[in-house]
C-alpha cells in the first residue's frame, strides 16, 4: 500500500494543477464584463493569445521539427483560434447558461473520438457521470425565461467539437517541443489567425484606461500563458477525458465569482445542480481509462 502512495500523491497533484486552468478560464466573464470594454471580442480574444504566446516563446526560443508545423496550426486552430472565435459567437448570440450547457458534452464528444480512433470503448461510469454533470450545468446556469437561438447553439456545438478534438490531438499526437514551447506556439499561431478578424470584424480599439490595461494583461498572462500550460501539462499526463472533464469548473467558477463579487443569487436547483457537476467531475476522474483493444 505504502508503494502506491507516490503514484497517488502525484495523480492528485496533476488534477489539481489541470483544474487551476478552467478555475482561470471562469474569471473571464467577471474581469470581461466589468474591465473591458464592450463589443470587441475578438480584439479580447486575439490580445488574450498572440503576447501570450510571444512573450513565452521569447522565453523558450525552440523551434518545431519540419514535420510539425502542419500538426501546431491544426491544434492552434482547434484548441484556441475556432474555439475562440465561436465561443464569443455563442455568447453573443445565446445567455452564458445556455451556451455552457451545450459546452458541458465535450467529456462525451473526447470519449466517442477515442473509440473511434483508438477503439477505447468509453467507460460506462464515466459516461454516466458526464450525463450527469450536462443535467447538473442545466440546473446551475438555466432558467426559463433562457432563449435558444440555432445559429448560437450550432456556434456552442462546434466550439465544443472543436475544443474536444484539440484536446484529444493534443494528447494523441506527440511533439518535439518542451511543454513550454508548445504552449506558446499555439498561443501565438492561434492570435495570428484570429489578428485579421479582430481587425476586420470589431470596432477600433480606443485608449485604455488602467482598468482596462489591467484586464487585457490579466486575461493574457494568467487566463492564457499560465492556464494553457497548466492544461497542456494535463493533457500530458492525465486522460484525454478526465481533462475535458475539469473543464466544466469554468462556468462554476463564473457562477461562484458572480455570487461573490457581485451579489448575483445562488439557491434551490441552482445549488443541486452545483453539487451535481462537482460530484461529476470527481467520479471521472477517478474512473479507470479502458484500455486499447489488443489487434
Amino acid at each position: 500500500m505504502a508503494m502506491s502512495n507516490p503514484a497517488v500523491h502525484q495523480r492528485a497533484l496533476d488534477i489539481g494543477l489541470t483544474a487551476l486552468a478552467p478555475l482561470l478560464w471562469g474569471s473571464t466573464y467577471i474581469v470581461t464584463t466589468e474591465l473591458l470594454p464592450p463589443d470587441r471580442p475578438l480584439v479580447a480574444a486575439c490580445l488574450r493569445t498572440l503576447p501570450a504566446g510571444l512573450l513565452l516563446l521569447l522565453w523558450v526560443r525552440q523551434w518545431p521539427a519540419p514535420g510539425e508545423w502542419l500538426r501546431l496550426l491544426v491544434l492552434a486552430g482547434l484548441n484556441l483560434a475556432l474555439f475562440q472565435a465561436l465561443l464569443f459567437v455563442a455568447a453573443y448570440r445565446l445567455p452564458g447558461g445556455v451556451a455552457a450547457v451545450v459546452g458541458a458534452i465535450q467529456p462525451l464528444l473526447v470519449m466517442g473520438l477515442a473509440w473511434a480512433w483508438d477503439v477505447r470503448r468509453p467507460n460506462p461510469v464515466a459516461v454516466l457521470a458526464s450525463v450527469v454533470g450536462i443535467v447538473g450545468m442545466a440546473l446551475l446556469l438555466l432558467s426559463p425565461q433562457s432563449r435558444w437561438d440555432v445559429a448560437g447553439v450550432l456556434a456552442a456545438l462546434i466550439g465544443a467539437a472543436s475544443m474536444a478534438t484539440g484536446t484529444y490531438l493534443s494528447r494523441r499526437w506527440k511533439s518535439s517541443l518542451s511543454l513550454l514551447g508548445f504552449t506558446a506556439w499555439q498561443l501565438m499561431l492561434a492570435g495570428l489567425m484570429l489578428l485579421p478578424a479582430a481587425w476586420w470584424l470589431d470596432p477600433p480599439l480606443q485608449a485604455l484606461s488602467l482598468g482596462a490595461g489591467l484586464g487585457y494583461a490579466y486575461l493574457s498572462l494568467a487566463g492564457a500563458l499560465l492556464a494553457y500550460v497548466l492544461w497542456f501539462r494535463g493533457l500530458a499526463r492525465l486522460s484525454p477525458v478526465a481533462v475535458s472533464a475539469l473543464g466544466l469548473l469554468s462556468p462554476v467558477t463564473a457562477v461562484l465569482l458572480g455570487w461573490a463579487l457581485l451579489g448575483q443569487a445562488l439557491h434551490g436547483a441552482a445549488l443541486w445542480g452545483l453539487m451535481l457537476v462537482l460530484g461529476s467531475v470527481l467520479v471521472v476522474q477517478k474512473a479507470p481509462s479502458p484500455p486499447r483493444p489488443v489487434a
